[in-house]
């Protein structure tokens, strides 16, 4: 065997890697995330407090996740993707261990609030969906980012019955334990997905062609189909943290048995499973602003469906399934339009600024839901405003050009 097929091989191997132990990190860094709602009940009513506090809570997580994605992805492409997904899993086991023990509302908010809220952006998929761009070929990247992006899925799915299955049999606290000493793996998971994007850069970039990170910003935010997608994924955050949070409680306030709420997340989770593939799938062979501005659709479409007929547990099967579909199935097409705009070198970086506007989204999601909730005592409000959003991103994500900008364009025709 020459050395040339033999380099190739160790390649695919060392690919092939990569993406089995980022996969895992997704599972492990998404899946106690999105178990928060099945929290919500069992600690307000043992601690006495308001869906607004824990809903508060949670809005801070995600406020801070999103917050420190920009962090987490510079930390990323300057010292590499293994330091920064340790550092995130230590803030995130400290804050579940915190959360486990919290006694006041303080505690909650600086607990499931700041600590996991960091952690998670310490060590999310979308660091994960980063190291991928840098290993995979650029006609395999959407592939590659819908099998992470399902991989949070099954994570999603895996983690709502093991979540209401650890509350039903060891308490809340004790869960919040076990899902810390889960979450432990991620340094070990880490160690193959070591290197950071300078490292790639400076072996296939000119010098001429090499930018700063500054450079990269000012570049990225004076491109308006950026700032076009940037305020676009905003509406997911509202759409899925929303959902995620208070949809148990709301299934619970219909009367139903609260196991149709974890049933619902791990049908979401699993059905999201299912569109992220897709979603790669298409977003590798057709415009991904168009393919965006039809999720986007879709979800108001479901929406709609589901608060105009009589809540059922076939219903909520139904709704499930298909927002399951149309969960995380904007992730890949999302990171896929910044890859192709701006090339993986500040990928992490670049996509961390527009999951900020994700994360935005998410706290207002979560916190007015509750608050909402709270004053009117219903959820009518927000799945009406959820419905509006869907469909001004629908709008917003149709004129953005899939193409890379002047600068990357310029570098190929060279």
């Amino acid at each position: 065997m020459s050395s040339t097929a033999t380099g190739t091989q160790r390649d695919s191997i060392n690919v092939a890697l990569i993406i089995i132990c980022g996969c895992a990190i997704a599972i492990l860094s998404f899946g106690p995330r999105s178990a928060m709602g099945l929290f919500f009940q069992p600690i307000t009513e043992a601690k006495g407090w308001s869906r607004e506090t824990f809903a508060l809570a949670i809005a801070i997580q995600n406020l801070l996740w999103g917050a420190g994605q920009p962090l987490a992805g510079m930390m990323a492409d300057r010292f590499g993707t293994w330091k920064t997904l340790t550092l995130g899993a230590a803030l995130y086991v400290s804050g579940l261990l915190i959360m486990s023990q919290a006694d006041s509302p303080l505690a909650l908010h600086i607990s499931a609030g700041v600590l996991i809220g960091l952690g998670i952006a310490f060590s999310s998929f979308t660091l994960v969906l980063a190291a991928f761009g840098r290993a995979v070929t650029p006609e395999k990247r959407s592939l590659a980012f819908g099998i992470g992006t399902a991989s949070g899925s099954l994570g999603q799915f895996l983690f709502a019955p093991l979540g209401i299955a650890f509350l039903q049999g060891f308490g809340w606290q004790q869960t919040l334990v076990i899902f810390s000493g889960l979450v432990m793996m991620i340094p070990l998971l880490a160690i193959a997905l070591r290197g950071k994007s300078s490292d790639q850069s400076a072996q296939t970039a000119a010098p001429e062609h090499q930018q700063s990170l500054m450079q990269a910003l000012a570049e990225a935010f004076g491109t308006r189909g950026y700032v076009l997608l940037t305020i676009g994924f905003f509406v997911c955050g509202f759409h899925v943290a929303f959902i995620t949070v208070h949809l148990p409680p709301y299934i619970a306030d219909l009367g139903l048995d609260p196991a149709w709420g974890a049933t619902a997340i791990a049908v979401i989770g699993l059905c999201n499973i299912v569109g992220s593939l897709m979603s790669g799938y298409i977003g590798g062979r057709y415009s991904k602003a168009i393919f965006l501005s039809a999720i986007y659709a879709a979800r108001s479409v479901v929406i709609l469906l589901f608060i105009l007929f009589p809540a059922t547990p076939v219903t909520i099967l139904l709704f499930s399934g298909a927002m399951g579909l149309l969960w995380l199935s904007t992730v890949p097409p999302t990171s896929g339009l910044v890859a192709v705009m701006f090339g993986p070198r500040y990928m992490a970086t670049l996509f961390g600024f527009v999951f900020f506007s994700h994360q935005i989204g998410s706290f207002l999601g979560i916190w007015l839901g509750g608050k909402i909730y709270d004053e009117t005592g219903s959820y009518d409000m927000i799945w009406w405003i959820g419905i509006a959003l869907g469909v001004f991103a629908a709008v917003v994500h149709w004129p953005i050009e899939d193409k890379p900008v002047a600068r990357m364009a310029n570098q190929v025709a060279e």
